[in-house]
């Protein structure tokens, strides 16, 4: 019985090599770095200085716009809302707002519905001309948009659309379009066809399949195409200035020119003006971000 307790004790080693045995290494703690993985500083260093490069033209804006009037202070302390005031009620801010906003949303839905169309035809069926069609939208997005500002005016002022919204909704979709078809129909091809099969099958018409199986696993996609239309039609400025030349027609970016005159700039209500415009976008891609990302990422792997 002896011998058997010497031969079997410890963590069930015999006597002797569980003497002999050295301790157990010590549990290493923490996140270990890899050799290939390069020092912090490295990563932080490059986009500290990138951050600084993307904010301080903001926070410059952002000083002038609530700095008092002659003041040279880098810090916004003490703060006024005059320049706000100014803009918004003696320079018709809320008009181009309303404006702007009626751009923006009128040519998000447009083109989502348009593209969704499109690039639904784009990925669920061939027919002959389909890569001659993919290859001239392609193609499309080399042409800017000054070299169609004559043609497309001929055309609204023979519509009778000059000084109109409309004008510029038409405008702003149809240069959204091409590069939306295609985003649209990558995000539909990553959709297997098989569950539209399958609705079929249960006696779905293809609407009522599209609606029910392929619409809902498309939304990152439409998010991300509709914020990008929205903020363009957003920030664009040539369309409007060249279509809208009544006061009470134009929108944020044309307001933002009238406040630059020939022999002086009101840089407080030039700034103020700037903030205003770039509030809506930012809350916009506040809200959406996960949306856009997912739909980045969707739109990169290959179903």
């Amino acid at each position: 019985m002896t011998a058997a307790l010497a031969t079997h004790r410890g963590d069930g080693l015999p006597g002797a090599l569980a003497h002999d045995a050295p301790p157990p290494a010590p549990v290493r703690r923490g996140r270990e770095r890899s050799f290939d993985e390069p020092p912090r500083w490295q990563i932080y260093l490059p986009l500290g200085i990138y951050l600084v490069f993307t904010l301080v033209p903001f926070y410059w804006m952002f000083l002038f716009a609530v700095r008092p009037a002659g003041s040279t202070s880098l810090v916004p302390w003490p703060m006024t809302g005059e320049h706000f005031s100014k803009v918004w009620n003696e320079r018709s801010f809320a008009l181009f707002f309303q404006n702007s906003m009626i751009v923006g949303v009128c040519t998000l839905l447009a083109t989502t519905l348009v593209a969704l169309a499109g690039g639904y035809a784009l990925a669920r069926f061939d027919f002959k001309i389909k890569n001659l069609f993919m290859l001239a939208l392609l193609c499309s997005q080399f042409i800017p948009g000054a070299l169609m500002l004559v043609p497309l005016f001929e055309i609204f002022k023979n519509l009778q659309m000059i000084n109109s919204l409309g004008s510029v909704i038409i405008a702003e979709t149809v240069f959204q379009l091409p590069l939306s078809i295609i985003l649209i129909s990558g995000f539909i091809k990553n959709v297997p066809v098989t569950l539209e099969e399958a609705a079929w099958v249960d006696g779905c018409s293809r609407f009522h399949a599209f609606r029910a199986v392929v619409l809902p696993l498309l939304r990152p996609g439409l998010i991300a195409v509709g914020s990008f239309a929205f903020v363009h039609s957003w920030n664009h400025f040539l369309f409007a200035l060249m279509f809208l030349s009544e006061q009470d027609k134009q929108t944020i970016p044309v307001g933002l020119n009238t406040l630059i005159g020939a022999d002086s700039v009101d840089l407080g209500a030039l700034a103020a003006g700037g903030v205003i415009a770039a509030v809506p976008v930012v809350i916009v891609f506040a809200f959406i971000q996960k949306w856009l990302i997912t739909g980045f990422s969707a739109g990169a792997v290959k179903g």
